[in-house]
């Protein structure tokens, strides 16, 4: 099976990458391909750019977060059909989470077969870059630099000489050189780029891109390279393998998706319906009334940018609060567990919230969890049994303050990040669970079931407060 895809690589957070990575995909699909964008690692702002880049939804792939075989076929059952698979990577090419280099964008690449272009920052820099492509080459066996495409030039003489320097030292291609812009078109934050919900000449943006990156680089050259991949090695086991249908029922989970939350993977809602969920989507701004709900799901997102409109819906709120109160499985991470305690502050002032946990959570200026995380559950809830291993990631700048009286309990102690409270993360009440860490569907496959199972009953009348 013929499956063009490439790994668009950094030497680090910030080179550029992902304005690459953007402008590729817009180029290719000015050109009329059509792309499957994907990111690897915990990102969803990006992912979100790649998707309004490409046209189509990005996927995630990290090999922490789900098996290697889950990895494998999620990416092949993604990118069949596509004239080409573009994979974003993260951080540094050959950052992992430990000195060996494990879950790095390089084992990524081995995983999947993919050549790697890597994008290069040459700020204030000239025949240095040829030891670095050179470096980087031989760093580590069993992957494929099949070429670089050099950002941030200032004029034609250093892109002479930053070109003749490759070529003179390594045999690595130089596929385009791309100018140094006087602004980014797509803002920055500090989780990354600011997200498409909040900037409004998203097109516009994405045009500049992808002009450059039809001006600036060798589009067939990139193809060709993409197109050259060879299979994707191993046996690779059905994607949803390990999630059975646990009713016909359907019962309903509303997802909270709005300008408030919006952190989610895909995967996560195809697990739910794999398991018999019907899903529908509810919001937390909007004052519209909400459908009959067996479960309600709340992902991450920016609750502190709509503190405001988020409080003054009082309606929703008390309803939210209510569902929580009748039993309702309620699962939220990060951004919706948030919106679950009693109040935000930001900048300066208190938001009341739903108050469903009696907690508060305050917006801080410098991260306070951040990267991936394991651990092990350690209290009986709707979703999880008692000493299920689960890995994930945390990424916030909110800090977790407990109510004064509120004997929080807490159902996974983790081994690795932070979470809510030292090492703790997962606050239970009822049949509610929420806290920082995100998980993906594939790398904890009992979720989705024992969500749907924790809806039927519900749904059913049959409800247990755990």
């Amino acid at each position: 099976m013929n499956f063009p895809r490439l790994v668009l690589a950094g030497l680090s957070g910030g080179t550029g990458k992902t304005i690459v990575t953007l402008g590729l995909c817009r180029a290719f699909k000015n050109l009329g391909k059509k792309i499957k964008p994907f990111k690897k690692g915990p990102d969803y702002i990006d992912a979100r750019w790649l998707g309004l880049a490409s046209g189509n939804f990005a996927t995630n792939l990290d090999p922490f977060l789900m098996p290697v075989d889950k990895l494998k076929a999620l990416f092949l059952e993604k990118g069949v059909g596509f004239d080409i698979s573009i994979v974003e990577g993260n951080r540094g090419l050959f950052d992992g989470k430990d000195v060996q280099g494990s879950c790095s964008t390089a084992e990524l690449a081995r995983l999947i077969n993919a050549p790697v272009i890597l994008a290069i920052d040459c700020t204030k820099m000239t025949r240095t870059v040829a030891a670095i492509v050179a470096g980087c080459k031989a760093f580590e066996e069993g992957f494929n630099l099949a070429g670089v495409i050099l950002n941030r030039t200032a004029g034609e003489r250093h892109r002479n000489i930053l070109q003749k320097s490759i070529e003179t030292y390594t045999d690595v291609p130089v596929l385009g050189m791309l100018p140094k812009l006087s602004e980014n078109p797509i803002p920055e934050r500090h989780m990354g780029l600011v997200s498409n919900t909040e900037y409004g000449p998203q097109d516009e943006s994405l045009d500049i891109l992808g002009k450059m990156a039809q001006d600036c680089i060798d589009l067939d050259k990139v193809f060709e390279i993409a197109s050259n991949s060879g299979v994707i090695p191993g046996n690779h086991d059905p994607l949803w393998s390990g999630i059975e249908l646990v009713t016909d029922k359907q019962p309903v989970i509303g997802v909270v998706r709005d300008e408030a939350l919006w952190f989610y993977y895909e995967e996560n809602f195809e697990a739910l319906a794999k398991a018999g969920a019907k899903i529908v989507e509810v919001s937390l701004v909007s004052t519209d009334k909400w459908p009959e709900l067996d479960g309600l799901y709340l992902g991450g997102g920016f609750p502190e940018t709509l503190a405001a409109e988020l409080s003054s819906n009082i309606f929703i709120r008390d309803h939210v609060r209510a569902l929580a109160d009748s039993g309702l499985p309620i699962y939220a991470e990060c951004g919706g567990f948030m919106y679950l305690g009693e109040d935000v502050e930001y900048e300066g002032k208190k938001f009341p919230m739903s108050g469903v946990l009696p907690i508060s959570t305050c917006l801080c200026a410098k991260p306070q969890g951040l990267g991936y995380t394991s651990g092990k559950i350690i209290q009986e809830n709707s979703f999880f049994p008692v000493g299920t291993e689960i890995v994930g990631h945390e990424f916030h700048y909110s800090l977790c303050i407990s109510r004064t009286g509120g004997n929080p309990v807490y159902g996974l102690k983790l081994d690795r990040g932070k979470g809510m409270a030292d090492g703790y993360d997962g606050m239970i009440k009822s049949n509610v669970y929420a806290g920082y860490n995100h998980i993906h569907a594939l790398g904890a496959p009992c979720w989705a079931g024992n969500f749907v199972k924790a809806a039927l009953k519900f749904k059913e009348g049959n409800i247990q407060d755990i």
